[in-house]
């Protein structure tokens, strides 16, 4: 332990980054200790991932037994499928509870110390903790702030959580409404779109911008919607704005246009959930006791070593990982944030490679990326004066996919037409989450697609998906 400190590292917030940070801290010899006031795991473990992916699980089996044209083509035949919403809600409540015994039960075995209570830098090397028997202030040669994000309501809206919820109570499945407005068409709007619709809910997405799904590449989105909207009892109204939400029984929506700012109907609804993003929570942390001044979004500034920063230089042994950071929302992206900031604690040089992190939204079928859009990667080209291109292969020619009779989707391979460097993958399909991991290393590595044209892929298998599309970019 380092002479004159308490700790060699207290992390404030035991989510899946604060996780990951003290795990490796542990396995570098730190004395380490986690601060948490609510439940470990966070976000990702209560409230998002886990019991999100429980629900798609489920859901996505209803779906797939009730598609009887599809399990005719396999020369299936079922009766009726019927489900129970609360059998499906236990699924993704036990899991959640048997996760976060797992995350708790890993930090005790290897000796981290948790401390329950609300954790707040109180100066340099200092974190301050409310606990239920007082406040008690501790000392760390280094600091790591890992306190997540929490979701976005627009003003106008009105959270009851019942008829109008965020994500956070969405997870419960508490009810399943005969009609419901998504407000968002993100991840997390068409996941919950997924989840709903397989149980039969009637669906309204509402989306600000002019166009379904903003984030996404164009000719992902445009197949997204054609697969996973179109043929869906889901409605979709764009270049509006949910300006006024008003729970009970309707749910009363009032909508804006976009540009004319005129309001252009109200919708009556059984529940809305607005899936509109999610803001950094750094209110109450004591940024200020170390000079840092979060930015007009509420995140807070760091280096790409995890350093915050004041004025624009690190502020020594003070660090921040996770949603709270901006950075990328990801789970994994705030482990991986996490051990980048321990590697340099422990004085071992290391920065975040955002570009070759992966994300998936794991709707039915899934859709995943990594790396930049076509539009994004023709900016860059621009700027630094190289050429784009796209090469693009459709599951609908792959054997595995075909022997399923799952041949909607496509992968797209976006690279330099000069080194062939990979810049972005997008996948659209059967299993695509587990698929983009190979582009993700790929773009890790920097490599070109006449190297990975020449990779073997088993046969018959997804994966030849993308190595159809490395050879078509590399023209071999």
């Amino acid at each position: 332990m380092t002479q004159g400190f308490d700790y060699d590292l207290v992390i404030i917030g035991a989510g899946v980054g604060g996780h990951g940070a003290a795990l490796h801290a542990v396995s570098c010899g730190l004395k380490t200790a986690i601060v948490e006031a609510a439940d470990m795991g966070g976000t990702c473990v209560n409230r998002g991932c886990i019991p999100s992916k429980a629900l798609l699980a489920a859901t996505g089996k209803v779906r797939e037994l009730r598609d009887a044209a599809h399990l005719k083509a396999l020369g299936i035949k079922t009766a009726g499928v019927e489900f129970d919403r609360q059998a499906i809600s236990d699924h993704a409540g036990n899991l959640v509870s048997k996760i976060r015994g797992d995350l708790t039960n890993s930090l005790k075995r290897l000796g981290v110390e948790i401390i329950t209570g609300w954790g707040k830098v109180a100066g340099s090397q200092k974190v301050a903790i409310e606990t239920s028997q007082g406040e008690k202030t501790i000392t760390a040669k280094d600091i790591i702030i890992s306190a997540g994000s929490v979701p976005w309501v627009p003003n106008g809206i009105e959270v009851d959580g019942k008829t109008v919820f965020t994500s956070d109570h969405a997870v419960k499945l508490d009810w399943l409404p005969e009609w419901v407005a998504i407000i968002g068409s993100g991840y997390i709007g068409l996941e919950f779109a997924d989840i709903y619709s397989a149980l039969g809910s009637e669906i309204t997405m509402i989306e600000a911008l002019d166009q379904l799904m903003p984030t996404f590449d164009p000719d992902i989105a445009k197949i997204a919607q054609r697969i996973l909207i179109a043929p869906r009892d889901i409605e979709t109204k764009v270049g509006v704005f949910a300006t006024k939400i008003t729970p009970g029984s309707p749910v009363t929506i009032e909508l804006t246009d976009a540009k004319t700012k005129k309001v252009v109907d109200v919708l009556e609804v059984d529940a809305c959930l607005v899936a509109t993003g999610r803001i950094p929570a750094t209110k109450n942390l004591g940024l200020e006791s170390a000079g840092v001044e979060i930015d007009k979004r509420g995140f807070i500034p760091v280096d790409d070593r995890m350093a915050v920063l004041a004025g624009g230089e690190p502020i020594p042994h003070l660090w921040a990982i996770g949603d709270a950071t901006g950075k990328m929302m990801l789970a994994h992206a705030a482990s991986a944030q996490g051990i980048v900031a321990v590697e340099n604690i422990c004085q071992r040089p290391r920065t975040v490679d955002y570009r070759s992190i992966p994300a998936a939204a794991f709707t039915h079928p899934e859709i995943s990326f990594v790396g930049m859009t076509e539009p994004d990667a023709q900016k860059l080209g621009q700027e630094q004066g190289f050429e784009v291109a796209a090469a693009r292969t459709y599951f609908k020619g792959n054997s595995k996919a075909i022997a399923e009779v799952e041949g909607e989707g496509i992968a797209k391979v976006i690279y330099r037409q000069d080194t062939g460097e990979l810049l972005g993958v997008h996948i659209i399909g059967l299993h695509a989450s587990d698929l983009i991991q190979e582009a993700a290393n790929a773009i890790a590595k920097r490599q070109s697609v006449h190297d990975l044209a020449f990779l073997v892929h088993a046969h018959p298998t997804l994966s030849e998906v993308l190595d159809e599309a490395f050879k078509r970019a590399a023209k071999i």
